[in-house]
């Protein structure tokens, strides 16, 4: 009988998790190289196929232009709400946008949607824990900023659709933190969780209570995170760069990659020590050196973290709390491992915040118990509750420009609210609703959500008509709005569709295309994996052959190693699978001899008192091993 597993997964800015419900513990599923994080890198290699984390890394240095990092900055956002932060980023848009459309990124020669990026990411963590279960994973819980609107959280759903994934529900972020934080700490009390990741920052006030998780406010910033000081840093290697060394590089995008490397591994360093370096080669043969010391960089940060103590304040009035009235401050995200974040959290909230827990892995951890709570629980968690808030007002435009409040911001969500209207003209026969996200009075200060029409009002004098309007929003923080007229029973609704959202005819298509093209993706996977362990194998027969084992072969023996070597060279980089697998396991066959040799001389150099370390051994493979399957790297 197969398991119907559902996940918990943190989509994130800079690296992404899955993670499952182990007993009464959340544990984290790791990826085919065994790390637990899978870096939100989508690339594509020199055939034009997909590789995504740890694997498309190194295209970011290599081929930036094509490579995508960091998309989740761009989900649910139009070209006019990036323009800003593209200058800094290597990619570029597609040049055929129109206004309002979903932005597309170019990698390579092809166009791709954030939520299409973001699926990529998630197909790779929804294989990651097929393997590890050996069983279809097609349910899934997906974290969210707290902060995000109607059209990024869709735009997250929308990815998940293209992945394959059925998304229970979307979650934010500190309210997971807290759910796995819950489990541990099961106490009445109130906790902030202050969430700095790579590209968002969310600030949360959270009350305990018998089992019961309830946000009670929330507030943050969708556009500050890690990526921010990783920018700030590179803005200033480069005026640097052109003021010491003359070169302009700001347009160069292998470059920029580069010393972004350099920045992100000297913060990582800064966080445990006094002082890091950059050390960055760049054209032309010259070299970007510089030595960074904590003080100063921390006063380089200071306006960037600095940046988050507003939307603290805010959370903290709209609470109705003091600072000392705090119980708990845990930290989510790993920029909150700098050291200077830390202190102004604990200045913040006058409490030394907890750090034993993975910043890193919080997130997921925490999807993973509402996951298992979505599944019916175990005796840890089917008591938990979880009451989530919608971090922004909706409501819509009434006579003379101005917003009416609906649902109320950091109302507890699933959540419905009603409100009436009527008519302004003597014989209206249309109403038109304009829905509106935000806390601003007049309606062009708000966030437009979306438009639609009442129609087939009959007409009446001015004021008779009675019109309600109701807002309803799911678990999801997913709304959807209805009018309609009492005295005539005319109606219509909507499931908002956010400006910059997929529609669901492209998000059919995509799916559509998934199932469309599923064989032919095995198939270039299985290509992939065979290419990859022939480079290995010839890797390892090279330096076999240095190895005075190698001479004691017969002429013939040697001469069939040799040609069945040339065989697989020629076949290693075509698309013939069948072909790549077939000369792997002839060469393996053909080199059986050879590492039996190899692990005779070394057995017997070690005899003779010579200490294993001084001979070849690290150049053979283990006994019974052909060469061809010996680990040399």
């Amino acid at each position: 009988m197969t398991t119907d597993y559902i996940v918990g997964i943190d989509l994130g800015t800079t690296n992404s998790l899955v993670a499952y419900m182990q007993g009464d513990s959340p544990v984290v599923i790791p990826g085919e190289d065994g790390l637990n994080l899978v870096p939100s890198v989508v690339a594509l290699d020199q055939k034009n196929q997909i590789v995504v984390g740890n694997a498309a890394r190194r295209y970011l240095i290599e081929t930036p232009e094509r490579a995508v990092y960091s998309v989740k900055r761009l989900m649910g956002r139009g070209f006019e709400d990036v323009r800003e932060e593209l200058k800094l980023f290597p990619f570029q848009l597609a040049d055929d946008l129109q206004t309002g459309e979903v932005l597309r990124i170019k990698i390579g020669d092809r166009t791709y949607t954030p939520p299409e990026i973001s699926a990529f990411v998630l197909r790779q963590l929804k294989r990651n824990a097929e393997r590890f279960f050996g069983a279809p994973v097609n349910h899934a819980v997906i974290t969210v900023p707290a902060y995000f609107n109607d059209a990024q959280r869709q735009a997250t759903k929308d990815a998940g659709r293209i992945a394959g994934l059925n998304v229970l529900r979307l979650v934010n972020e500190p309210t997971a933190a807290s759910l796995a934080y819950g489990l541990d700490k099961r106490k009445h009390g109130m906790v902030v969780v202050y969430d700095l990741g790579g590209g968002t920052f969310d600030i949360s006030i959270l009350k305990l209570h018998d089992g019961i998780f309830e946000v009670i406010s929330t507030n943050g910033d969708t556009h500050l995170g890690g990526d921010d000081i990783d920018n700030l840093l590179i803005a200033i290697a480069l005026d640097d760069i052109r003021g010491d060394l003359g070169l302009d590089l700001s347009h160069h995008g292998e470059a920029v990659a580069r010393i972004r490397n350099a920045v992100i591994e000297a913060k990582i360093a800064l966080s445990s020590q006094p002082t890091a370096k950059l050390d960055v080669d760049l054209p032309g043969g010259k070299r970007y050196q510089r030595e960074i010391s904590l003080e100063v960089f921390e006063q380089m940060i200071q306006p960037i973290i600095d940046r988050t103590v507003g939307p603290c304040k805010q959370a903290l009035k709209d609470a109705g709390l003091k600072p000392e009235q705090i119980d708990e401050v845990v930290l989510v995200g790993g920029s909150t491992r700098i050291p200077k974040v830390r202190r102004l959290v604990q200045d913040l909230f006058q409490r030394v915040p907890h750090t034993d827990l993975n910043p890193d892995e919080v997130v997921a951890l925490g999807a993973a118990v509402q996951a298992n709570i979505l599944g019916g629980g175990s005796e840890i968690t089917k008591e938990m509750l979880l009451l989530d808030v919608t971090p922004l007002s909706l409501g819509i435009e009434v006579a003379g420009g101005v917003t009416d409040k609906i649902i109320l911001r950091n109302s507890t969500i699933p959540a419905s609210a009603t409100q009436y209207y009527t008519t302004q003209v003597d014989g209206q026969t249309n109403v038109a609703i304009h829905v509106l996200q935000g806390e601003r009075e007049l309606a062009r200060d708000c966030r437009s959500l979306a438009r639609f029409d009442l129609k087939g009002v009959p007409p009446m004098p001015a004021g008779l008509p009675r019109i309600e309007v109701k807002f309803l929003i799911d678990a999801n923080g997913i709304l959807r709005v209805s009018a309609r007229e009492q005295r005539s029973g005319k109606e219509a609704e909507i499931d908002v569709q956010p400006t910059y959202g997929l529609t669901d005819e492209q998000v059919e298509n995509m799916l559509l295309e998934s199932f469309d093209y599923a064989e032919e993706d095995f198939r270039q996977r299985q290509v992939i994996e065979a290419r990859r362990e022939a480079d290995t194998i010839l890797t390892a027969l090279a330096k076999a052959k240095n190895n005075h084992a190698w001479h004691e072969l017969t002429n013939d023996e040697r001469r069939k190693v040799e040609e069945l070597e040339k065989t697989l060279v020629r076949v290693k980089d075509g698309d013939d699978y069948h072909a790549i697998r077939t000369a792997i396991d002839e060469l393996n066959q053909a080199t059986m001899r050879l590492a039996e040799l190899m692990m005779d001389t070394a057995v017997s150099t070690a005899l003779k008192g010579k200490a294993m370390d001084d001979t070849d051994m690290d150049e053979g493979p283990q006994a019974g091993h052909p060469v061809a399957k010996a680990d040399f790297e």
